[in-house]
């Protein structure tokens, strides 16, 4: 559930459970406390239409048209109260006061109409721009380029602090961002914002602009966008609201293409999860590997030695190949982390996004161009502007990092020594195969927006005035884990998740992996799903053979003191794998629980003649012996024990009640003490079977603390 404010939960409590009048009577106490003119006369009409329904229901009056306008009501009900969350969050955080009022304040025309116009003539003017004289060329491109971004970040800003839009707004937003006149850089950034804004309060009307776009744009950049943007957004909780969302995502799974796109998706999200991860991979292990190579360095032909001490070569003729081959190893490791798809390049630039550019929100989230207002300068006047651009065309940079860097190289470059920036002048450095990117494919594309949406989710100051994935454990859930939730159960999508699974699991997602594995219809389980849900007993029902079902069976039943279940399941073990040293010990300390002394003892002294150095399989039959009475042998054994360097807890625990039934108290209670005591000491009934009476108890009990 997204956060709201917590004086209408009662409100959104109402509408998620699809409860009308008691939604209304709950905004009518909000209004009560905190007034609002408008609410409140729109409230008063819904009241007296939701009094008038209800009236003829309660006369027993027939009506066709109850349920359709029920739920009308419901939603009009909604609008007033998402549009009261809205401006409890925008009042809430000073950051987004400022967005809120700094673009409302503009004497600025905010009709779509003038916001289209706008955009096209954006494009039409950049194309006029070739037709002026070339001495004024590039100033006008700067006043242009100037000019139009500062209208983006206003836009941008406009809609992330927006309020439910209507039918018309949400068509006339469509049109544009369909518009082959419109620039697909704009349509990119307005795509972002509508997410934003949808994340932070539902709406159907922007939920449906982005679904729509998503299946009809012509330009994968803000096609891929768009599908990031609409699965973001969707909000189970208002499904009795709006069930169009289920209707809309279900006509969406219609396509093979759309269950592909979701599956890799939903994969490229775990992998945004790592971020830090891979991070740490890199500071601790490959960068530290990477400095003990300073040995090299680069040039234009690549990765070249540093002349060494000529004895280098007689006394260590084999180090500088080594050293060649560590570095190869080292870059290789990254390179393989990168292709499969670990974002390894967060921890670098995250240093980086505390410049002037990233003050503005929509700086996070637009792509890179080189005529963005606050780079162009500098990129005209770069010395080495045909190596960064190298760099950034063919690395696998997302956006943000790329302004990142063409900011970072304005402080950098200028200080390397004149022989490396002769070089780059002439774009003549290498570095290899780590630059080269990918094709521009729809996956490809996803990720790099991904990787921009984990930077702005992460590392922007004002975060925490948005619904955040990132930092959100429940919504942490709900959106990174879509496989997860309901609204995809018993969908085209379900045949699909078992492959989702395996990569949770791959990387560690266990709890995501057992949440979309309980959302996974029966047909599509195996048993290694069945497995990873520690469903045993259905799991070994599926495939009576399978050691893993069958050992994790046998684990749950004996944690669960079902030692009769668990002993079955050892024999079925051990008929498909005579002779297992675990499963033979398993098997033993089962029949020890259900006190067969006898068989267990077969079991023990075997594996004691064919492991006679196992110190677990002489632990267990130390303590079988103690139990079926036999205390001079245990005695034996725990002495030869205590000799040995692996004594733990245990052994001293099991010794002291060996020594305690020979009589030997003294020596059982200094046991005792060693085996730091567990909760659960003395094993009362254990000693009462063996003549120990609770007098004895006690005193042993005073003996120890003493």
């Amino acid at each position: 559930m997204k956060s709201i404010d917590h004086s209408l939960e009662p409100v959104f409590k109402q509408l998620s459970d699809g409860n009308c009048g008691k939604a209304i009577s709950e905004l009518e106490v909000y209004l009560s406390a905190w007034p609002d003119g408008q609410s409140i006369e729109r409230l008063q009409v819904l009241r007296e239409e939701y009094d008038l329904m209800t009236g003829y229901w309660r006369k027993g009056m027939e009506d066709p048209q109850r349920q359709e306008q029920y739920q009308r009501l419901l939603q009009q009900v909604y609008l007033i109260f998402a549009n009261l969350a809205v401006h409890r969050r925008i009042k809430a955080s000073s950051f987004m006061t400022s967005l809120f009022q700094g673009t409302r304040q503009q004497q600025r025309d905010w009709s779509l109409t003038a916001i289209r116009q706008e955009m096209e003539n954006f494009v039409t003017e950049t194309a006029m721009l070739e037709l002026e004289a070339e001495n004024k060329r590039e100033e006008k491109r700067r006043a242009l380029y100037k000019d139009h971004q500062e209208q983006m970040n206003a836009l941008f800003n406009y809609i992330v602090t927006s309020r439910m839009w209507t039918e018309s707004v949400g068509k006339g937003f469509t049109d544009l961002l369909l518009s082959p006149t419109v620039d697909n850089i704009d349509q990119q950034l307005i795509v972002s914002a509508v997410m934003l804004s949808l994340m932070n309060q539902f709406d159907i009307v922007k939920f449906r602009l982005l679904t729509d776009v998503y299946r009809q744009s012509q330009d994968e950049h803000v096609r891929q966008r768009a599908l990031v943007g609409w699965v973001f957004s969707i909000d189970i909780m208002i499904s009795g609201v709006y069930p169009e969302q289920k209707v809309i995502i279900d006509n969406l799974l219609k396509s093979e293409k759309v269950c592909q796109e979701l599956t890799e998706l939903q994969m490229q999200l775990l992998l945004t999860l790592n971020a830090e991860k891979d991070n740490d991979i890199i500071r601790k292990e490959i960068m530290p590997d990477l400095m003990k190579n300073d040995a090299f360095q680069i040039t234009r032909n690549g990765i070249e030695e540093v002349e060494d001490d000529p004895l280098e070569d007689v006394l260590h003729p084999d180090a500088s190949e080594r050293r060649m081959e560590q570095l190869e190893s080292t870059m290789q490791r990254m390179i393989d982390m990168q292709k499969q798809g670990s974002d390894i390049y967060f921890g670098g630039f995250s240093q980086m996004k505390r410049y002037p550019f990233f003050y503005d929100m929509s700086n996070w989230l637009v792509p890179f161009y080189i005529h963005h207002p606050d780079i162009a300068q500098f990129v005209e006047r770069m010395e080495f502007r045909h190596f960064v651009m190298s760099i950034l065309d063919k690395g696998p940079f997302c956006n943000s990092d790329k302004y990142s860097f063409v900011i970072a190289s304005m402080e950098v470059l200028g200080r390397l020594p004149a022989s490396v920036q002769e070089m780059l002048k002439h774009n003549e450095a290498s570095l290899g195969e780590l630059e080269l990117g990918e094709n521009q494919t729809a996956a490809y594309l996803r990720r790099i927006y991904l990787m921009d949406l984990y930077r702005f989710f992460r590392l922007f100051p004002n975060r925490a005035a948005l619904n955040n994935p990132y930092e959100d454990s429940k919504q942490h859930y709900e959106t990174l884990n879509f496989f997860g939730s309901v609204m995809f159960l018993f969908s085209p999508l379900d045949r699909y998740k078992k492959s989702v699974v395996r990569m949770m699991k791959k990387y560690h997602f266990d709890d995501m992996a057992k949440m979309v594995l309980l959302l996974t219809p029966d047909e599509y389980k195996d048993v290694q799903c069945l497995i990873w849900l520690e469903l045993w007993d259905q799991a070994v029902e599926m495939d009576p053979t399978n050691e893993q079902a069958l050992s994790g069976a046998a684990r749950h039943a004996f944690k669960n003191r079902d030692y009769e279940q668990a002993n079955d399941y050892y024999d079925r073990l051990l008929l498909l794998f005579p002779g297992k040293k675990n499963y033979m010990l398993n098997k033993a300390v089962c029949l020890v629980q259900l006190e067969d002394y006898e068989e267990a003892l077969k079991l023990l002294y075997q594996l004691d003649y064919e492991y006679a150095d196992d110190v677990n399989v002489q632990r267990v039959l130390a303590w079988t012996l103690t139990c079926d009475n036999r205390l001079e042998q245990a005695a034996a054994m725990y002495e030869q024990t205590m000799k040995g360097e692996k004594v733990i807890a245990e052994d001293h625990l099991n010794y002291g009640y060996c020594l305690w039934l020979m009589g030997r108290v003294d020596d059982a209670a200094a046991h005792f003490r060693k085996s730091n005591i567990p909760e659960d000491f003395p094993d009362i009934p254990w000693l009462s079977k063996r003549g120990i009476d609770i007098l004895q108890v006690r005193m042993m009990t005073a003996l120890i603390h003493s």
